[in-house]
């Protein structure tokens, strides 16, 4: 947490940034952790769950799509509860709901099931992450909310890192015990630490410095000036109401250049086990094994993000992740079959993915403020995790027509090239240069 420091603020404000970032930091880290084993443990629980309830290639695909067609739905009114109640309440409320909807996932019988569970699982989900990086802006000026942001979204590769081998081992260890397949006991083992963090939520976050009592008087009037100062110099080169959140084109790009990501994320997240299996491995072995690339990306996505902080630059280190990304898929493409060759091309692909979802982060909270830019956040995420919709039903059958990997691994680079473009548009948005001025002034 030591990283989260400015050369351009005080060694005393370093000091108070630095005690709210082992704070809070490791606990929301928990908490992303947490929520994305439960979204992407299917991947998993597919080695053995499509089999036995009968689904295909085809069919898994629109499960995992239908996550995000709810998640897709109740994002904004999701982030703009979260506005009015109160982050701590509003998160507590989403990771119990999520979890009582995750463990229930042990019931699905077959198709059907499997829809309607997976687009509940999207609807009691809906607002978590956005609503984090709102709560972030609210205790972390932008000086420091790249390596915030980047140290926040390990998280999502830590979820491979360490759930990959803990979702392999309990297939295989757990599968008969009392009658439940391993899927099963996946699903439900997996599903507790939610239930129980979210009521843990209501004890150890609050939604402003001044109702915590870990900083001292000093330290939270501190706070409230840094952050208070830069809401006025943003709002000084420009005050958007709350239609700006939907309809900005800043917005839009950058919802767009995330709906590339995030399509690179998925394909990641839903076929990596998938695609290690077809090298031969046993579940277990395929734990392991997934576990490489997550680590790649947990190295790129802190370093870049770091290194983006010091140089106090987004759009081009962003820009360079997701080409990054691109490259590391055609890669995989050609080297499909020289196993060690795939696996050096899945970490490459797996660096840009999530060093691009970090940086991409830290900007929505520095073009606008208040409701405007939670509501913004919301719609960034909602229309982004679209691609979620498409991607696993539009990978799953292109795998399916194609025989192989090869074609998707095409797909995912060609999403990530658009997303790069994305990125250089929005570079040239009124808006974005507005924020550029206004930061400059808050320094």
């Amino acid at each position: 947490m030591n990283t989260v420091a400015s050369a351009n603020v005080s060694g005393v404000e370093q000091a108070v940034m630095t005690k709210v970032a082992w704070r809070i930091l490791p606990f929301l880290m928990l908490l992303y952790f947490v929520a994305f084993v439960d979204r992407v443990n299917i991947a998993f629980a597919s080695l053995q769950m499509n089999a036995d309830v009968g689904l295909s290639s085809v069919a898994y695909g629109i499960g995992a799509s239908a996550f995000f067609v709810s998640y897709f739905l109740f994002e904004v009114p999701s982030n703009f509860a979260l506005s009015k109640v109160g982050p701590r309440r509003w998160i507590a409320r989403i990771l119990v709901t999520w979890g009582l909807v995750s463990g229930a996932m042990m019931f699905v019988s077959g198709e059907k099931s499997f829809y309607v569970l997976r687009f509940l699982l999207g609807m009691a989900e809906a607002g978590f992450f956005p609503g984090i990086v709102v709560y972030l802006s609210r205790w972390f000026t932008a000086s420091y909310r790249g390596r915030v942001t980047g140290i926040f979204i390990v998280a999502i590769p830590l979820s491979g890192l360490i759930g990959g081998p803990i979702s392999g081992l309990i297939l295989d260890g757990m599968n008969g015990v009392s009658g439940l397949r391993g899927w099963q006991w996946m699903f439900l083992l997996e599903a507790i630490p939610a239930v129980v963090l979210g009521i843990g939520c209501l004890w150890w976050l609050a939604d402003h410095p001044a109702d915590v009592t870990w900083l001292s008087p000093d330290d939270k009037d501190r706070l409230e000036r840094m952050l208070e100062s830069e809401r006025r110099a943003l709002e000084s080169e420009a005050r958007y109401p709350l239609s700006a959140a939907f309809a900005n084109r800043a917005v839009l790009l950058l919802a767009g250049t995330l709906f590339c990501i995030v399509f690179g994320t998925t394909g990641i997240a839903f076929f990596l086990p998938q695609i290690i299996k077809s090298f031969g491995y046993s579940n277990t072995a395929v734990g392991f094994l997934s576990a490489v690339p997550y680590l790649s990306g947990v190295i790129a996505m802190v370093s870049w993000a770091r290194h983006s902080d010091i140089h106090r630059e987004r759009v081009a280190h962003l820009a360079t992740a997701t080409l990054f990304g691109a490259l590391g898929f055609i890669a995989l493409a050609f080297m499909l079959p020289v196993h060690w060759a795939a696996m050096i091309a899945l970490c490459l692909a797996a660096m840009g993915v999530y060093g691009s979802n970090a940086l991409l982060w830290t900007l929505p909270s520095e073009l606008m403020t208040g409701t405007a830019a939670a509501v913004a956040i919301g719609v960034i995420n909602s229309l982004a995790n679209l691609s979620g919709v498409i991607a696993p039903s539009l990978l799953g059958w292109s795998r399916q027509v194609s025989g192989g990997f090869a074609l998707p691994a095409w797909i995912f680079a060609g999403f990530l090239i658009l997303g790069t473009v994305l990125t250089v548009l929005f570079s040239r948005t009124p808006m974005f240069t507005a924020s550029r001025r206004a930061l400059g002034k808050a320094v």
